[in-house]
């Protein structure tokens, strides 16, 4: 008699069922998708009871509540099902055992999911499609991709869904090459492609970053006559802008015949990584214009490009938008929105975004910090990141902790931000470099220099470049010598600490050791721009500019404001700078990029109007002394944004309180 017709269920199935509906259920009390289940649970037990009451319950409704626990994520409950089914002696069929073995897989059984392969072979079901691949898969995640690859050959039948597995499970182990082989065995087997076999083979051209493999399977792709459908040529978009090949990906995004909201996303969300900020802001109108409503996903895509100063007015129109259409309330979009604004110059809206929020992950509390310490407000990030701590259900993760260690090093908080430095499990040379920030900030160059002796990371061009960012801080030029003139072998270091030792030669006025590193190494000196926009143009300015249609007017204005500036104070001396001073070498302080800047916003915009300027590289101290100085003369905030943060002048005082 066979055993599984029994009224009994088979007694080396009962205790494996019992500890993987237990553990599955420990876990997934940890998760948002308990409630869902809870709320189902009422009906479900109604069902149960239903179930009971029918003396011989057929296998199809049995497979229906096993479905159902599946659907509401809790695959312990349809182990539990199984459990129950056996015992009242209904036959599973081919339909049943995928169900229980994704439960298995869930649970993270390998055990059960053997002794479930077992009752496939005893009931004849092994060469079902269905069963075969559900057994690949809890072998492939639970025991490996090799497991599940030696099924798949031993298998007497493979369809389209088996070869996908396998595609996938390859993807899951970060073996993208071999899944592009196992894809060209296909074609040269004849097997049957489809849609999602192609997709998932994109998606691995996509990994390798392979421009050859992509061509290769969007070949197939024309070969099938599958080009067209728009998940494939969403994946095929997507694979062109991870190939990095954004001419081609703009080329086929012309040529496809359907677009929907995921495909105008891919292209906006590739010219951002890309950089292309403007490009992406014209597809995101004309996506609008085309009739198509961006989601959730699209605005957060395209808000970074609007993170910059001069585009801060799209940021708002983007916000506003997602206000209206209710998208507002998603949790990406709210951190993304937040990101904008603190990156664009606006800390204050970015704040009411984030008390606004009902509910916050780490990223929200992550980007408001560092948005704190970006605008010379290190003390309210640090206040920031002991609230978070009070937040149980948020926990601090490396940015967080690079984010709150900028604030201490922003706001000088040397005993806070050592404290912090010493939560962090395994420091990276990001936190490495902004302790030694902090210390050199602090003026403690003797204690800066022993930790960096200590963690033996004198070889970073990040950290030495915190140590001499110390150094221009304090006008401590003779540290700085002896940080770069110190008896060691140049050889072994980064290529980024030639560029440091080029540029604090060119500080130091010897241009013909500095012009004798950059021969050597092949680099070329950074030059100095700014930009404002006026109008809803942007206005760029380059060192000694005159080739502005108001060049004259800018010069005039810019005059009159340095002779003020004489006359409230004696001009401050020029400091030393490690970005631009080669480049400025022979100009005038008047003509500096960021001071032409300024004096354009002057004569274009109204009285008491903020001025909003960025500048490519970092603000030398004698354009620094000016603008405060000017901020206070012309009644006006003066908001400069460099690579290292954003200085607002008002009243003759700046943000960053010089230290930037």
């Amino acid at each position: 008699m066979d055993a599984l017709s029994s009224t009994r269920m088979p007694i080396f199935l009962k205790p494996e069922i019992s500890n993987c509906t237990s553990q599955c259920k420990r876990s997934l009390s940890r998760s948002s998708h308990v409630r869902a289940s809870t709320r189902c649970h009422g009906e479900l037990a109604l069902t149960h009871k239903v179930l009971d009451e029918i003396p011989l319950p057929d296998t199809f409704a049995w497979n229906s509540l096993i479905h159902t626990h599946l659907s509401n994520r809790d695959p312990g409950g349809a182990l539990s099902i199984y459990h129950h089914m056996m015992m009242r002696g209904a036959r599973p069929d081919c339909r049943t055992l995928p169900r229980v073995l994704t439960a298995s897989r869930i649970c993270g059984d390998l055990f059960l999911g053997k002794q479930l392969h077992g009752q496939a072979i005893k009931l004849g079901f092994f060469d079902e499609h269905y069963v075969i691949t559900a057994l690949i898969e809890i072998y492939g995640r639970l025991d490996g991709i090799e497991a599940g690859k030696w099924l798949f050959d031993k298998s007497p039948r493979r369809n389209s869904v088996a070869w996908t597995m396998i595609l996938k499970l390859y993807l899951l182990e970060n073996k993208p090459e071999l899944a592009i082989n196992v894809f060209y065995q296909m074609v040269e087997l004849n097997a049957r492609i489809d849609s999602v076999v192609l997709i998932t083979a994109a998606g691995a051209c996509g990994l390798l970053k392979s421009v050859e493999h992509g061509r290769r399977v969007h070949h197939v792709a024309r070969k099938f006559q599958l080009e067209s459908d728009i998940l494939v040529s969403n994946s095929l978009l997507k694979m062109h802008i991870d190939c990095e090949r954004m001419e081609d990906a703009r080329e086929f995004f012309n040529q496809m015949t359907t677009k929907d909201v995921i495909s105008w996303t891919e292209i906006i969300c590739g010219y951002v990584k890309k950089g292309e900020f403007n490009e992406a802001l014209k597809l995101f109108r004309k996506m609008n214009m085309d009739g198509i409503k961006p989601d959730s996903l699209s605005i957060s895509s395209v808000l970074p490009a609007c993170a910059r100063t001069v585009a801060h007015k799209n940021g708002k129109e983007i916000h506003g938008y997602s206000l209206r259409n209710g998208i507002d309330n998603d949790l990406v979009v709210q951190n993304a929105t937040m990101d904008m604004y603190a990156k664009s110059g606006l800390v204050d809206y970015a704040l009411k975004v984030f008390e606004r929020m009902k509910k916050r992950d780490v990223i929200s509390w992550t980007v408001m910090i560092l948005g704190f310490s970006l605008h010379g407000k290190g003390e309210t990030g640090v206040e920031f990141f002991r609230r978070m701590e009070k937040d149980q259900r948020v926990e601090a993760d490396q940015f967080t902790y690079a984010a709150v260690l900028h604030c201490c090093a922003t706001a000088c908080k040397v005993e806070e931000g050592k404290l912090y430095f010493n939560c962090i499990k395994k420091p990276n040379i990001t936190h490495y470099a902004l302790m030694v920030s902090l210390l050199a900030r602090a003026c403690l160059f003797d204690e800066a220099r022993s930790f960096i002796e200590e963690h033996h990371i004198e070889r970073h061009a990040e950290v030495l470049g915190a140590l001499l960012d110390g150094c221009w801080m304090h006008h401590r030029r003779n540290i700085g010598k002896q940080v770069f003139e110190q008896p060691f072998d140049l050889e072994p270091l980064d290529a980024e600490n030639y560029v440091l030792l080029s540029k604090w030669y060119s500080d130091y006025e010897k241009w013909d050791l500095a012009d004798k590193l950059r021969g050597t190494t092949g680099s070329k000196p950074k030059k100095a721009y700014s930009w404002i926009e006026f109008q809803n143009k942007v206005h760029v300015f380059g060192t000694g500019d005159i080739s502005h249609p108001r060049s004259e007017g800018i010069y005039t204005e810019l005059q009159c404001l340095m002779k003020k500036v004489n006359a409230e104070a004696q001009r401050p001396g020029s400091g030393f700078s490690l970005h631009d001073a080669d480049e400025e070498r022979e100009c005038s302080q008047i003509g500096h990029s960021e001071m032409l800047a300024l004096s354009f916003g002057l004569i274009c915009t109204q009285p008491g109007a903020t001025i909003r300027i960025t500048k490519n590289l970092r603000m030398c101290h004698g354009c620094h002394d000016s603008t405060k100085l000017v901020s206070k003369i012309v009644e006006r905030e003066i908001i400069i944004k460099d690579p290292n943060c954003f200085h607002h002048f008002k009243d003759g005082f700046c943000s960053c309180r010089d230290f930037w």
